[in-house]
Formats: structure tokens, sequence, C-alpha cells
């Protein structure tokens, strides 16, 4: 994946024109009864792939060097959604992912596949990691339990999951030359693999493959990144031969500021309605998903429904079902209660699970000693909603040690925060910006203190508010109480950059770490984030 305006593949980026549009063109009439908004999510899961099972959608995505990884969402009506759990339960593919002598952002969980074996009632979850190789997960219900199933030798980059009619395994994968596997019956092993395409030279990259069989047809569809969309059919079976055509190119999508939707994924409807789930580059927040419907021509080609030559901003909404219930919202108010946390929290990297835990509250304790905050263990990560939001969290920190620091940040390549630095005998409430890193995700920077004023309370209120429009650099600010009520501004307005190669957004997060030892900790009683 590329930022618009770059044709240059997501594998080279992190190992080292106008076209016509092959869509129809809805009127820009009078908006039905009812009608969805696009982005149908303001949150950064970018990477789609979109199944339905029953009466339930499930969308899966990408989630970098953030665990656990490879979130699922889902929906009744492909327009709402709420976390329902993640594929990759611990990003167990080596010490960098635990912080441990090196560090995995931008690898881990990139662009992979989720898909129903209707024979066996199994989900699954397919994706390779680190050019070295591609994992299979299982789990009889997206809720889990999730566990691997298979460590595969092939490299299945960008890798598309279908389960054929007979629940035969295949996997389209590849960046500009394009191959299917056979897996075995089991999916532990390849039974034959085979190119099937190679991109023209005038066409550039083709990657981000999804799989798909409609009407005896096989399909799968590419992206050019990040403008474009195109498509391979085959009448012949799952090893082609294949012919291309263009689903679009240099579309406007529907979000100021934002890039051309792509690399998403195509579901059917209960109701035999089709619909094409694809994301936005909408950066600093990310990269966020909008819906349009499909339809297909009588040769047997998906054609994407536009309003006034472009992805239309609203659409009728899909005629389906109603729903068994209304789904969780995706932001709100977590007091932590239970024992475990919601799936809509991960963690920056893998944690150390012996340093914290929820009950009723959560509690970090420090579980890695270092001045860098992009080296610390346990730092607990939530999306911003955009496009702005506002995330306040209560912190009691009476049993932080001398060196600790806590608090909350927008985090990111670059990064900045409010919180707490104990030292000795004093206690100070600080905001810092300079985190940085370089374009190899080394720490080039490890905050420099903008703001300060004492403190002596055991109990404080942080606030974070965070403006995500895409389009330029966005500010973020930072603000404190000490009674929950009155809140007071710290430090001058942190500007988030808009650059793509990071790939994952802004995010807010909570942590706590020591400079010194080990032994403090601090108790996040309430974590809300809140809309204007």
């Amino acid at each position: 994946m590329s930022w618009p305006g770059q044709q240059i593949s997501r594998r080279r980026a992190l190992a080292g024109g106008a076209g016509l549009l092959a869509a129809a063109s809805l009127p820009c009439t009078a908006e039905a009864a009812a009608t969805y908004t696009n982005p149908v999510l303001w949150q950064d899961f970018a990477d789609i792939d979109v199944i339905r099972v029953g009466d339930a959608f499930y969308y899966s995505a990408s989630t970098m060097h953030y665990s656990p990884g490879a979130p699922i969402l889902r929906s009744y009506d492909l327009v709402n959604w709420e976390f329902a759990g993640h594929s990759v339960p611990r990003l167990d593919f080596g010490a960098k992912y635990d912080l441990n002598g090196a560090r995995g952002y931008v690898r881990g969980v990139w662009a992979s596949s989720l898909a129903y074996r209707p024979g066996n009632r199994t989900f699954y979850w397919l994706g390779q990691i680190d050019f070295a190789r591609t994992y299979l997960y299982s789990a009889p219900s997206v809720e889990g339990p999730w566990s691997q199933l298979a460590s595969l030798g092939n490299v299945y980059y960008d890798a598309g999951l279908l389960v054929d009619t007979d629940d035969t395994l295949y996997v389209a994968y590849g960046n500009t030359t394009i191959s299917v596997a056979q897996l075995a019956p089991d999916g532990r092993s390849q039974v034959r693999a085979q190119q099937v395409f190679s991109t023209p030279a005038s066409i550039g990259t083709l990657e981000g493959s999804r799989f798909y069989k409609v009407g005896g047809n096989y399909y799968i569809f590419l992206t050019r990144p990040a403008n474009g969309q195109y498509v391979l059919k085959s009448t012949s079976g799952p090893f082609g031969p294949y012919t291309l055509r263009q689903l679009l190119l240099n579309l406007p999508g529907p979000v100021p500021g934002g890039g051309v939707p792509h690399q998403g994924g195509l579901v059917q409807t209960q109701t035999g309605a089709w619909y094409y789930l694809a994301f936005v580059d909408a950066y600093p927040g990310g990269r966020i998903p909008v819906l349009a419907p499909v339809t297909w021509t009588s040769d047997g080609w998906p054609v994407l429904q536009l309003v006034g030559g472009a992805w239309g901003s609203t659409y009728p909404s899909p005629t389906l079902p109603t729903p068994p219930r209304q789904v969780t919202p995706m932001i709100g108010v977590d007091t932590f209660d239970g024992t475990a946390l919601k799936p809509k929290w991960e963690w920056n990297h893998n944690p150390d699970n012996t340093k914290w835990s929820v009950n009723n509250g959560l509690t970090l304790s420090t579980a890695t000693v270092t001045n860098d905050l992009y080296w610390a263990r346990n730092t607990l990560t939530h999306r911003i909603q955009g496009p702005s939001s506002t995330a306040t969290v209560t912190l009691d920190i009476a049993a932080m040690r001398d060196g600790d620091r806590a608090g909350l940040a927008l985090l990111r390549d670059s990064s900045a925060w409010i919180g707490v630095k104990r030292e000795g005998a004093a206690t100070r409430l600080v905001m810092v910006n300079g985190l940085t890193m370089d374009g190899s995700w080394n720490t080039t920077g490890t905050g420099t203190e903008a703001a300060s004023v004492p403190l002596t309370a055991g109990r404080l209120w942080l606030r974070a508010n965070a403006d995500i429009r895409p389009g330029a650099a966005r500010s973020g600010t930072f603000s404190y109480s000490l009674d929950g009520v009155s809140f007071t501004r710290l430090g001058p307005a942190f500007s988030m950059g808009n650059a793509w190669q990071f790939f994952m957004g802004y995010r807010f997060a909570l942590f706590n770490h020591a400079t010194r030892a080990l032994g403090g900790s601090v108790r996040v009683p309430r974590f809300e984030v809140s809309v204007p």
C-alpha cells in the first residue's frame, strides 16, 4: 500500500494517471428514506477482508506491530460495526515482537485474509510474516479461542484465502506476479502453486489479493497502490487462465482530503445484493472503511455504483433482515469491569502479562526500564475516532516509584504525551513532545519537556484531543484536571503528521514505564473516548 500519487508497492516500502472507470453512475436524486454515510467507520482498519456467515458480517484488518493482531469486527448491516475478537492472540513470530533486543515496528500483521469453511464450521485467518513464513490460525467462532494451526514455509504475500464450494482451500497472492496455491485439506501444507498473471508494465504494481468464486467463475481482486483496483477473472478454474479488467482508477473518494478507495473486500448479502468495502488513506488517523454497492454485467464482471462520477458520500442502506440486537459502540466509557481487556484494546508489541491486570480497573506495573517510550513494554493503545475525538483517563499514581513515567500519549512515529514524572520526593505533571523515529523505525528523539507543573494529588485526570481530518498535518492538544470537571491546557499544540510510511494511524496510548528500577504501578479506573 502506498500514499496516493506514488506508485510504490508496500513490499518495496517495508523491505527497503487518470483512467477509465469500470462503473455505472447512480443519479444524484433525493436521498432515500434510509441511507448510510461514508466512511461507515472512522477508525483505522486497513487491508480489509469481509465475509458473511449467516446473518452476520465479519471484517478483518491489519495491525502491524500491535498485539493481539488481526482484529475482527462484526456487523449485521455492513454499516454499524463492533469488535468481536482477534485472529492472532499473540504475535508469536520472534523476540522482536516482545521488544526483546529488537523491535517489530511496521512489521507483523500486514494484509491478510479471513475465511469461513462450512464443511467443518471453522474460521480461518491466513497471513505471511516478515517475508519468512505464512501462518494459518483457526477457531470455532470469531470470538475464539483462536490457535495457530500451521506454519508454512511458503510466503503468501498479501494473501487472499478462498474456501471453494467443495471446501478446498486456495490462496491468491503476490506482488506484480500473481500466483495461486492449493492447500492440503487440513491446511497444513501446500499441494500445488502456479503463477496465474504477470502485471503489464503499463499498470505497474498490483497486490492485495482477494479471492472469490461467483457464479462458477473465479475472481482475484487486486490493488494498484494506492489509487486503483483491478479484477482478474477465470472461467476455467482457480488456476486460470485469467483476464484483467479495471474496476476503478483515480476515483474521487467520499472523504474530503482523503485518498482513492482501494484494497478492500467484496461481500454478498442474504438478499443477493453485493457490496465493496474498501479503505481510504486518511492520515494522520490512518486508513478508514468506505462502502459502495456493486452490480454485475451480463458477462460476469463487477461494476462499482457511483454517484456523480465519484464514490458516493451516501447510498441507500442495504436491505437486510432486522438485526438481532444493536452492536456495541466502538467508543465510549470503559471502567475495565471483569478480569479481561475488551477487544478494542491492543498493546504496542506483545505485553509482559505478569505486569498488568484487569479487576474492575486496569493496573499497569512498570515492565521496562528505559527512557524511550518506543522501547517500553505494556503500552496499551486505543484507536482514535474521527474526524476528531477526545480521550480522558482517570489515573491513580500513589504507587509510582522514583524515575517512573506514566500518562496518555498520541502515539505514532512522531509522538507526544501528557503525564507524570516522579523524581525522588518530587512529582511533576508534564507535557512532552519530540518523540521521533527515523524511516527505519529507530528512535531519533526520546522527548523534550514542553511544559510542567508541580503535582501533589494522588489521583488526576488526563485528556488528549486529536483532530485526524485527512489532507494535512493536524493538531493534538493535552489538558489535565484535579477534580475531573475543570480541565487546564498544558503545553503547546502537537502537530500530528500525515505521512503514510508508518502505515498505522495515530492512537491514544496509556503507558507506565520505569527509568531507574521496576516495581512501581498506576491504576486506571476509567477511560473514555468521546466526540464533540
